[in-house]
């Protein structure tokens, strides 16, 4: 029934009675009534209210616009990838606190080791000639003992290197936490091997950056220097087939996704020189850094616990003097040593330069990415990548063009005097 009037109230007009309208039918098509019916019943409005056809109209377009729906995959995806975020965030702020801690550390069991070994060095001095030697004596071999072993922790952990890991974990972290969320607001399809690309950036910055001391710590005294690896390891590249360029310096015969072959020249004059001189340099250095803090981590406990040991002959006969001037010495060259170390952060510094390494390394990788993929319009950008590598470089655009030359082999990696980076 509510079909039917809805129906009449349609195709009557507003003036007419409805003797009027039964005299004089007007026929209309079956599928028109039936969508207006359909549409009336839908809406739910009163048989009551006058209708216009252009209000119909509009009711019908609304209600009979179809939506597409969602993949229920590409939903999944793009949750996914909000998760991600999330944790990337979560792990920013607990790198970025953690870090915070550990510096504490490093400054305060620095002035406690050094203020413990100074005391006992004072103690040791004064023992000779005081009423109450054995106490003095006692109290400075205590010490000196609690100084050795506190060094000894304290060289095999590097508070200080552990809260540079953290200062640049909290950057990568937070690095990847924009990238992604950067994804997902441009609105692109997300699929599963975006996904999973995302997820591998994570594990590997796991890898990289632990939390944990023990077990997972990093190995503070590495045999073999390396660069430091935060991004998964990319997946072999086929073999580079020759591509179809114009003449040198002029643009590609297709459109070439902004690369020529001045630019490939550029890129692999660059690559050249980063290996031989920006990241062997920082390489060469860190091993001077490692083998320096080597020596002064054996230093420092070894000097604190030869002075614990003297004190204890301190004021037996002829042997006494001897054993007062060695745990007085032995006490200030500890503390020198462990004020060398960890006053001037030489854990710290070696981790810097072992992720100086490390971020060049990542800019071969992705030069030679590009270089090695055959399918020139899958690369990336070629004016956007050469500004990404410039910006990183420290450099302006024009300046990458001196590396041009640096691709010929007739140029020796001796004769090579520039360095790529002027950032780091």
């Amino acid at each position: 029934m509510a079909a039917l009037q809805a129906q009449r109230l349609f195709l009557a007009p507003s003036t007419s009675s409805p003797s009027t309208s039964a005299a004089r039918p007007r026929p209309q098509p079956r599928s028109r009534r039936s969508s207006a019916a359909t549409c009336r019943a839908a809406l739910h409005v009163p048989t009551g209210i006058h209708t216009t056809q252009e209000n119909l109209s509009l009711q019908v377009n609304w209600i009979e616009t179809p939506r597409v729906p969602a993949s229920p995959s590409a939903d999944v995806s793009l949750e996914k990838l909000r998760a991600i975020a999330d944790a990337a965030a979560d792990r920013a702020e607990m790198h970025d606190i953690i870090g915070r801690q550990r510096d504490n550390w490093n400054h305060l069991l620095l002035h406690s080791t050094n203020s413990l070994t100074l005391a006992a060095s004072a103690m040791a001095a004064l023992a000779p000639a005081a009423p109450t030697m054995v106490a003095l004596k006692a109290s400075a071999g205590v010490l000196l003992a609690t100084a050795a072993v506190t060094m000894a922790a304290v060289n095999k952990i590097q508070p200080s290197q552990l809260a540079e890991e953290q200062r640049n974990a909290t950057r990568l972290w937070r690095e990847l936490e924009r990238e992604v969320r950067a994804a997902i607001a441009h609105g692109a399809p997300t699929t599963k091997a975006d996904v999973q690309e995302a997820m591998d950036r994570v594990l590997a910055l796991d890898a990289a950056y632990p939390l944990p001391l023990l077990p997972g710590m990093l190995e503070k005294f590495p045999k073999a220097v390396e660069p430091t690896r935060w991004w998964p390891s990319r997946r072999p590249a086929q073999p580079k087939k020759s591509k179809s360029f114009g003449r040198r310096g002029s643009a590609p015969v297709s459109s070439g996704n902004g690369w020529t072959q001045d630019l490939e020249d550029e890129m692999r004059g660059l690559l050249r020189v980063i290996k031989a001189k920006d990241e062997n340099e920082f390489l060469t250095v860190g091993k001077l850094v490692l083998n320096l803090n080597k020596g002064l981590a054996v230093a420092g406990p070894a000097l604190a616990g030869t002075a614990a040991l003297a004190s204890v002959f301190i004021g037996t006969g002829e042997a006494g003097a001897w054993a007062t001037g060695a745990a007085v010495i032995g006490g200030a060259l500890a503390a020198s040593v462990n004020t060398v170390e960890h006053g001037g952060q030489m854990g710290m510094l070696f981790e810097l330069l072992r992720n100086c390494a490390g971020f060049y390394r990542k800019i071969q990788e992705d030069i030679e990415a590009n270089l090695n993929e055959p399918d020139v319009e899958r690369r990336e950008g070629g004016e956007l990548f050469a500004t990404k590598v410039a910006l990183k470089l420290g450099r302006s655009l024009s300046d990458l063009e001196q590396f041009r030359k640096m691709a010929s082999p007739s140029v020796r990696d001796e004769d090579i005097k520039e360095f790529a980076g002027k950032f780091f």
